[in-house]
């Protein structure tokens, strides 16, 4: 079993999707600065484009998105977004060369899919396109046979359903109804779409959930040939995000019970052939997911672990962030400011961060620590950190050998946290973040 220590669990700390962390940003970067480093983006570089809308919104959710009831809403958007689009591709260098597309939101085929093949080529005219690999997230629900030939025709390869759970009483629970026929759908409409890579979004902690029921998701997951699943604990913070008020926290398992699940679901996916990344991603072995977890390729940025090694990646639409070696920028969260800037003609950065020399070495040790579970780390860093990584030693989750601190095996639900003692920001910051498991 793995060791449960609730003591060195109970802060809770960033999934490190960046460092510094979202929460660090602030007036350090505006369109002046983004601009500069979009002109210094030379060969690979990534797309990410945030689609803000969903047909249902579920209640658990915590991501910027919001009902698509009102088509002029969602027109105005898609007339900002292609105006941001020529606006940022205009400032590449000739030598750049997108390679990668993602898609997420909210949800993509909350658009009319008409809408989305003009916001694709968009893309095509704007950017330098080299055969990119193309990925989006979709919502099960409101996935219509009329988006195979749009999957088809955008040569999309991979694709994430948000599933959360197959549990009807759940389903219920959270605000997510699904029926089972929905999935199969899905699942068949990708595939012959084209869709090589598909990704099942999962929950663990949802009000009322047993072992048995996440059990019971994992098989039908798998029996689906799920070829990457992310298994998520439920994080419920009713006060920051309004919408989960109508989720009965009095249900919720406790915090020992989320760790149980947690390392039920590790060892339930292993045993069904699945690859760990990190832990809790998972890839079939033949997946390029799962090539990369094997290989030490496997890399982290806003879409979680990834086998994208890019050094640039593109963030387009309302709060979409953008990547920099040097520089970490978001756009503006709120629609209607970000249409406004836009009708402007100006890039809608609201918020930042400058990455020093010292941000960029712990930004790869953490990398390291969460991709590979082991990094190099110098001595004054190592000794700099040890007041807070000392009780995790203690314990036997990490050790230090040779140049190297190790996470030991039975300790990955511990990674975040011993990540998060190279992160200096973390011990000011009143910013709260999701439980550790």
């Amino acid at each position: 079993m793995w060791p449960y220590h609730p003591d060195l669990l109970a802060t809770p700390v960033p999934r490190y999707t960046s460092f510094p962390t979202a929460a660090e940003f602030g007036p350090g970067a505006d369109a002046g600065t983004y601009a500069d480093a979009i002109s210094t983006a030379t060969g690979d570089v990534s797309l990410y484009v945030h689609i803000p809308f969903c047909e249902k919104i579920c209640w658990y959710c915590g991501c910027n998105t919001a009902a698509a009831n009102k088509a002029h809403r969602l027109a105005t958007y898609l007339d900002a977004l292609h105006r941001e689009i020529a606006l940022v591709a205009a400032q590449l260098p000739a030598s750049a060369r997108v390679r990668r597309i993602a898609f997420g939101g909210g949800s993509p085929n909350a658009l009319n899919p008409v809408d989305f093949i003009r916001l694709f080529d968009e893309l095509v005219l704007h950017f330098p396109l080299e055969d990119p690999v193309v990925s989006i997230e979709l919502d099960p629900r409101t996935l219509g046979a009329e988006w195979s030939p749009v999957l088809r025709a955008i040569g999309a390869t991979r694709a994430s359903m948000g599933v959360q759970t197959f549990s009807p009483p759940l389903q219920e629970a959270i605000g997510r109804v699904q029926p089972l026929c929905m999935i199969e759908h899905g699942v068949e409409l990708l595939r012959k779409a084209g869709v090589t890579s598909m990704n099942f979004d999962l929950m663990y902690g949802l009000p009322g959930q047993t072992r048995d029921h996440l059990a019971s998701t994992l098989d039908l997951a798998s029996a689906f040939g799920a070829d990457r699943i992310a298994l998520f604990g439920y994080a419920h913070v009713p006060h920051l995000i309004a919408r989960q008020k109508r989720i009965d926290g009095s249900a919720l398992p406790g915090p020992e019970e989320r760790f149980r699940m947690a390392e039920m679901g590790f060892r339930q996916l292993l045993e069904s052939g699945y690859v760990p990344v990190g832990f809790d991603h998972f890839a079939l072995p033949g997946d390029p997911l799962g090539q990369a977890a094997l290989g030490g390729g496997l890399h982290r940025n806003f879409q979680g672990f990834t086998d994208d090694g890019a050094p640039v990646l593109l963030g387009l639409g309302a709060s979409a962030i953008g990547s920099f070696p040097t520089l970490l920028a978001q756009n503006e969260k709120n629609a209607g400011r970000y249409r406004m800037l836009l009708s402007q003609d100006r890039l809608p950065i609201a918020l930042g961060k400058a990455r020093s020399a010292d941000d960029r070495r712990r930004g790869a040790v953490i990398e390291e620590l969460l991709c590979r579970g082991r990094a190099k780390v110098c001595r004054p860093m190592l000794d700099e950190a040890w007041d807070r990584l000392a009780p995790y030693a203690e314990t036997g989750l990490c050790a230090v050998e040779g140049e190297f601190l190790v996470i030991a095996d039975h300790a990955l639900a511990y990674a975040r946290s011993i990540a998060a003692a190279f992160d200096p920001y973390r011990q000011h910051s009143p910013r709260r973040f999701s439980s550790a498991v």
